[in-house]
């Protein structure tokens, strides 16, 4: 593939900057990256590709809350030390570790749970022909799974669910105008996580967190108090935020093509992960994968000096045309090249089984059950930097009778 044109600069921090816009679209046809403040942003499939595979790019997001001012505090310790930014032996340590209480076996054997969850949620709202699906399904179903698996008492879920979000806002470019409430939000959940913890070696339990300490304590290399602290934290936060906004933002991608979501609810077995992969694909939480130069290297024309950031975007790269037919519409009969939505390499993400599977749940519950769904044009998305998606999405829908 050949770029003639000139990079451009993108204001990723404005307010009105969106990844799916005609900027940035057109940003990719002209180059295969972009200028930011905070680094290159790589725009096409290939290049995406190659470099989230590179021997000379490490996990990048390490340095994120200096470069935004945040350089001491409750979340810059925890974000210093998370499994997000590790590297080396620690990273390969920590992940190993926890690597059993993500298995395939014991994530199906929660579909069931999962499913009732799903059912019970729509059955509270289905008789209205309207829901804010954000407050009423999205976030209560994500938490509630999250409670689920780390054996929490399910009625603490709202709480949970507003210390993750607020975390959340340490991975946009605003970190410093909220970073009091996000420093207040990770010492909470730095205590919850003790004593959960405690409880669990008091009494240990065959959840998510039992498993982890059961892997931690047969382990010579076990992780130390802190370690398993800054996991739940990351447990906790990644966990709810990854599926509610994800749930949302594949509802606004199948409205908009009907025929879609009416071939999931004929054929939910069928097409759940495809549904998944899809939306993953057009329009996913995380609009980039961040990593970082451990060396100075030349990637095509561009010489990039070591410690640059390099943001690879997931969004332009899923929808490139380059690499993809009709790239913006949902095709769930098609074969598509892999997406970027859960990283790649050594860092691909740990919990990508979970997400996949409780978002595959929920979506063909919704397909089975409503049908001619609209989002309201008053929904609030969140910015397109760091993890979006919506905290208020009203929508209407018709109730799906029968599934021909």
């Amino acid at each position: 593939m050949s770029k003639l044109g000139t990079p451009v600069k993108l204001d990723i921090a404005s307010e009105e900057f969106r990844m799916n816009s005609k900027e940035v679209r057109e940003a990719r046809d002209a180059h295969w990256y972009a200028e930011t403040d905070w680094g290159i942003a790589v725009l096409s499939y290939e290049d995406n590709t190659h470099l989230l595979h590179s021997p000379y790019m490490g996990q990048g997001s390490a340095k994120w809350p200096r470069q935004h001012g945040v350089s001491s505090g409750q979340f810059h310790e925890w974000w210093s030390q998370n499994l997000l930014v590790l590297e080396g032996d620690d990273h390969h340590r920590i992940r190993r570790l926890v690597n059993p209480a993500f298995s395939r076996r014991k994530v199906r054997a929660m579909e069931p749970k999962f499913e009732e969850l799903a059912r019970e949620l729509i059955g509270s709202w289905i008789h209205r022909g309207e829901v804010d699906f954000a407050s009423e399904f999205a976030s209560p179903y994500a938490t509630r799974i999250l409670c689920m698996m780390l054996g929490i008492d399910e009625s603490d879920w709202h709480h949970i669910q507003e210390l993750a979000s607020t975390i959340g806002l340490g991975l946009g470019v605003h970190v410093g105008d909220h970073i009091a409430s996000i420093d207040a939000a990770v010492n909470e959940l730095t205590v919850y996580a003790e004593g959960l913890i405690t409880e669990r070696e008091a009494a240990p339990t065959d959840d998510l967190l039992g498993t982890l300490l059961g892997a931690n304590r047969e382990d010579d290399r076990s992780l130390s108090r802190q370690e398993l602290v800054n996991i739940v934290i990351l447990l906790i936060f990644a966990g709810i935020d990854t599926t509610r906004h994800q749930l949302s933002l594949s509802i606004d991608s199948f409205q908009k093509q009907p025929d879609q979501w009416d071939k999931l609810a004929r054929h939910p077995y069928h097409y759940a992960e495809r549904a998944v992969e899809e939306a993953l694909r057009v329009n996913p939480i995380g609009r980039w994968v961040t990593r970082e130069a451990t060396e100075s290297f030349q990637h095509r024309e561009r010489w990039i000096e070591e410690g640059t950031t390099v943001h690879l975007y997931t969004l332009t790269g899923g929808t490139d045309p380059a690499e993809f037919n009709n790239p913006c519409d949902i095709d769930l009969d098609a074969e598509r090249s892999p997406h970027f939505a859960f990283g790649g390499g050594v860092h691909h993400c740990l919990g990508h089984f979970v997400a996949r599977t409780d978002i595959g749940v929920a979506l063909a519950a919704l397909a089975g059950r409503i049908t001619n769904v609209r989002v309201g044009a008053d929904t609030d998305w969140l910015p397109d930097s760091g993890n979006t998606g919506a905290s208020y999405m009203p929508i209407t829908f018709e109730r799906r009778n029968s599934v021909e």
